[in-house]
């Protein structure tokens, strides 16, 4: 099959940048001596996950227990959920999981870590827990002050085994100069927990922090070991734009077929909202939900459910029905979520086609 066979819209992913990606991090993180465990909220897919272990990561992120049960087709080592696990029925399933592989739960209250030692006393199971820090998003993660007191808490819970300190750095968004700024300054917070942390006798074996735009800087942030980076593997137009890869980094786009040309100046493609993230450029006045790779200068002004607007603009390229442009979405983590299978190509050809597994497990 060739790309041009493919009907639309369609996520292609370009094999041989997606595989120059996965070297390159897996290669970062070995010469940097960090534990990669990388985040497959991005791909969705075993196979992949499987790529990843194959180059040398220790196991696999996850958010979601379904996602969990998907990535066990991946047959990793190792899974650590990072969130939450709240509910009787969660909590049952993840059992499940632990059955079959090394499971570690990042959690930041004493509730989830109770109901988490309840469900694995009645299995029979010990879980590794990593403490969870808000380090500046504001999201999940107890205050940097509060890190011994849920330590000490998850010490004294059956079946619980402290693994160490987990955070999601989110805050970070550009690499200029703040972002380095802010880099620095999260070492030394880090620093003070786990000096606290050690001199009260909970040493953490693990300090886990990950993202993507500042992931080639994990090794400047003292005491981190472990890195979760995800959107990695395929990068998308905000990694771009934060500075932490190039356009030519960009393994994802939708190939999409132009429908109308009605309106002069304006071209609509087959790919709106079902189709595209609805994330927005993380850095620029003009929103734009993706860039046009045969018109970067356009602008994908607005979407309908099965509408994208294209504003051509001052692009000296004529578009005409019938014609296909490719698009690299703002997001690429939602817009897999959104399609059932992506395609692998080299060149023109269609080498793979992934069906997403971890499409919609939500819960």
């Amino acid at each position: 099959m060739l790309v041009s066979d493919l009907d639309t819209p369609a996520i292609i992913i370009d094999l041989d940048i997606m595989e120059r990606n996965l070297r390159k991090v897996a290669e970062y993180a070995r010469q940097r001596d960090l534990r990669l465990r990388p985040h497959t909220k991005t791909h969705k897919i075993p196979a992949l996950g499987r790529k990843q272990i194959e180059l040398g990561a220790a196991g696999l992120t996850v958010a979601k227990v379904g996602e969990a049960q998907v990535m066990l087709g991946a047959n990793p080592p190792d899974l650590l959920v990072a969130y939450p696990v709240i509910g009787r029925g969660k909590l049952d399933r993840l059992m499940d999981v632990a059955r079959q592989t090394n499971l570690t739960v990042s959690l930041d209250s004493r509730e989830a870590a109770q109901q988490l030692s309840d469900a694995a006393a009645a299995a029979g199971i010990d879980v590794g827990i990593l403490a969870e820090v808000d380090v500046g998003l504001g999201r999940t993660g107890v205050e940097p002050a509060n890190v011994l007191a849920l330590v000490r808490d998850i010490g004294r819970l059956p079946r619980m085994r402290f693994e160490g300190i987990a955070f999601y750095p989110g805050h970070i968004k550009l690499m200029d100069d703040d972002g380095h700024r802010a880099v620095a300054e999260l070492g030394v917070l880090l620093s003070g927990i786990l000096r606290n942390l050690k001199q009260a006798g909970f040493p953490a074996r693990i300090v886990s922090g990950g993202s993507t735009p500042a992931l080639f800087q994990s090794h400047q942030i003292e005491g981190l070991n472990e890195i979760r980076p995800g959107t990695y593997i395929f990068n998308d137009r905000n990694t771009v734009l934060s500075g932490a890869c190039e356009l030519a980094d960009c393994a994802a786009s939708i190939l999409t077929t132009v429908v109308s040309t009605a309106k002069k100046g304006q071209m609509i493609i087959d790919g709106g909202s079902k189709t595209f993230s609805s994330d927005r450029p993380i850095s620029g006045e003009q929103v734009s939900f993706g860039l046009v790779v045969e018109a970067p200068q356009a602008v994908f002004a607005r979407m309908n459910e099965e509408h994208g607007y294209v504003e051509l603009g001052d692009t000296s390229r004529e578009f005409r029905v019938g014609d296909r442009v490719r698009v690299v979405p703002n997001h690429i983590c939602v817009a897999m979520n959104l399609h059932e299978c992506v395609y692998g190509i080299r060149g023109d050809a269609v080498e793979q086609a992934w069906r997403v597994e971890g499409r919609g497990k939500l819960q």
